[in-house]
């Protein structure tokens, strides 16, 4: 018999407050700081309709943030997150790599590195199916 994996561990709650907390706190601030965090950065990236997408990943943000935090339909927040954080490593970190250099892009990714690894351990724990002896 097999069954979805349901059980966290105490390090499973670390790393959900973990990614949690940081993807609530940038999706407010992309709504409180539209010009730094929002709309006006992602304009000066290069993302389309950057009016409309700003506040949408800003809201995503908060509402997938949210459901990690409080280990509530887990597998629907993650899928959207890792959306969010691979288009931010490739818009801002890759793309303007070649411009900054390795040690200001390697500088710049840490906290996109962290969560990307934090969203890639919780979708292991989400979708892993365990056996049941």
């Amino acid at each position: 018999m097999t069954k979805i994996n349901t059980k966290f561990s105490f390090p499973d709650y670390l790393i959900n407050l973990m990614v949690g907390l940081v993807f609530l706190s940038e999706g407010i601030q992309k709504w409180i700081l539209p010009n730094e965090r929002g709309v006006g950065r992602f304009a000066k990236i290069g993302i389309p309709y950057p009016e409309f997408t700003g506040y949408f990943v800003g809201v995503t943000e908060i509402v997938c943030g949210l459901l990690v935090l409080a280990t509530f339909k887990i597998r629907y927040s993650i899928i959207p997150l890792l959306i969010i954080i691979v288009v931010a490593i490739i818009s801002s970190k890759i793309i303007p790599f070649p411009e900054k250099g390795l040690w200001e892009t390697l500088h710049a990714s840490r906290n996109d590195f962290c969560m990307l690894l934090g969203l890639i351990y919780l979708a292991y724990n989400a979708f892993s199916v365990k056996k049941i002896a």
